[in-house]
């Protein structure tokens, strides 16, 4: 898993934390309030049928009376005598007003219910008690009705209750957007200072943060790919001015000599202006030729890759021209590669050239199969190269004073092509001690060839 995807999952935590501590906030306070109501509506019930109890008490040693009934607790009253005809009611409730509610309460035990949209009370809601008032001509009827609770309970309740919910909501939502900004602080710095980077200007890196998380390996990973970057640019900078470079010497030598002939036509000797021209011409072609492959190695392209005798395609390339040198073989026959026949053949030869330019009178060719690995060396008896610049000759357009003395039309890209040809190959090229000249050692994985490929190979190289 990424750094970017594992910060953008540590936001999204963020949020969703957010939101399900302001839902919880909202749920507790709707359910405060659901509780505190029901815990109203059960006070007010009881209150209702006590003052029932207490009002039949009162009618029953008293009489029915208006008075009685109108003791300024904002109830309903009505009073039914045992035929069912209104007897007494609260002011504004008609003599014969019918029963607020149609509750038939048994005789001997009240009832009592929620009811809205009553026929006395439409659009409202009430709490109604039916009582039974048992007196010695019959067993009379006390009906009373009190407001129901509403749903807020009251202002003093709803009001406290939606400030604390806003202060708590609020809360939560400032602490999640201060979270996420502070997350997103370094994503900005980040993408300001990748803003200013260009192709001219690569010397910019992103601010790292300070704590171990997953943006601090956010901006680590962008600073070291932003230094791969920068350093291939400089490498190809350098290469395009190396190129360029050299492209121009052989170009200067060939205007130089053409001019010079121009100038003295009869005096010049054209078949050695022409042999000199013609040199100029070879090391310019060989010049473009390792520049394009240069060119087709950087981008990755590669011929298709088939089973290789690389025993044979060794013998072919020491047989394909003679030498100014000895040539000492040691060839295990049989060696079997996977590879591009081309490439690989150009590696040898930019091997063998090389050998054979720094060795005073013989070089020697060893391969052989270790562990599942083709191991080719390729010695010579010249001066060597000093420990300090064993890597510097892999170097595009590297080229040492020994180099330059004994070849001075090289291009210095032979070891440096060589090199990425073995490792497109999945192997390593690598020049290693040897007490005398230079030994350059070639691993490729290989395998020994089959039985049925074993008949058809030399028994001898």
């Amino acid at each position: 898993m990424s750094a970017w995807h594992r910060c953008s999952i540590r936001i999204r935590l963020t949020v969703v934390a957010g939101a399900v501590m302001a839902l919880i906030c909202t749920v507790v306070a709707v359910f405060a309030l659901v509780a505190v109501r029901e815990a109203t509506v059960e006070d007010r019930t009881k209150w209702l049928t006590t003052h029932a109890v207490e009002m039949a008490k009162k009618i029953r040693h008293s009489g029915v009376s208006p008075r009685l009934l109108s003791d300024g607790h904002n109830e309903a009253v009505q009073v039914f005598d045992p035929a069912g005809t209104p007897a007494a009611a609260t002011p504004g409730f008609s003599a014969r007003e019918p029963s607020i509610a149609n509750l038939r309460p048994d005789v001997d035990a009240y009832t009592i219910a929620r009811l809205c949209d009553l026929r006395a009370f439409p659009g409202q809601c009430k709490i109604v008690i039916s009582y039974p008032l048992h007196r010695a001509d019959g067993v009379w009827s006390l009906n009373m009705a009190v407001a129901d609770v509403p749903w807020y309970v009251g202002p003093r309740l709803l009001i406290p209750l939606a400030a604390g919910w806003l202060l708590l909501v609020g809360a939560t939502t400032a602490g999640t957007y201060r979270t996420v900004g502070k997350t997103l602080e370094p994503v900005r710095a980040i993408s300001g200072n990748l803003a200013q980077i260009t192709a001219s200007d690569l010397g910019h890196r992103v601010p790292v943060p300070k704590y171990q998380d997953e943006l601090r390996d956010l901006a680590e990973i962008a600073n070291k790919t932003l230094d791969r970057a920068q350093s291939a640019v400089e490498q190809q900078l350098r290469f395009a001015s190396d190129a360029s470079h050299d492209l121009r010497s052989p170009l200067a030598a060939m205007r130089l000599q053409i001019d010079e002939a121009l100038a003295y036509p009869r005096e010049t000797d054209w078949p050695r202006t022409a042999n000199a021209l013609l040199d100029s011409v070879e090391r310019l072609q060989d010049l473009v030729t390792d520049l394009l492959q240069i060119a087709r190695l950087d981008a990755g392209i590669s011929g298709r890759h088939d089973p290789i005798d690389l025993t044979g395609l060794v013998a072919a390339e020491l047989d394909r021209r003679p030498r100014r040198v000895t040539v000492i073989r040691r060839l295990t026959p049989g060696m079997m590669i996977k590879g591009e026949r081309i490439g690989l053949a150009r590696l040898l030869n930019n091997l063998l050239d090389n050998a054979e330019r720094h060795a005073d009178s013989t070089i020697a060719i060893t391969l052989t199969l270790k562990a599942g690995t083709a191991v080719l060396e390729v010695c010579d008896d010249g001066e060597g190269v000093a420990p300090d610049q064993q890597e510097v000759i892999f170097q595009r357009f590297a080229r040492l004073e020994a180099s330059r003395s004994r070849d001075a039309g090289g291009t210095g890209l032979g070891l440096p092509i060589a090199r990425q040809i073995a490792e497109t190959h999945g192997g390593t090229l690598t020049i290693e001690d040897s007490p005398r000249g230079a030994r350059f050692v070639l691993r490729l994985p290989g395998h020994a060839a089959s039985p049925a490929d074993q008949a058809h190979l030399p028994t001898e190289v």
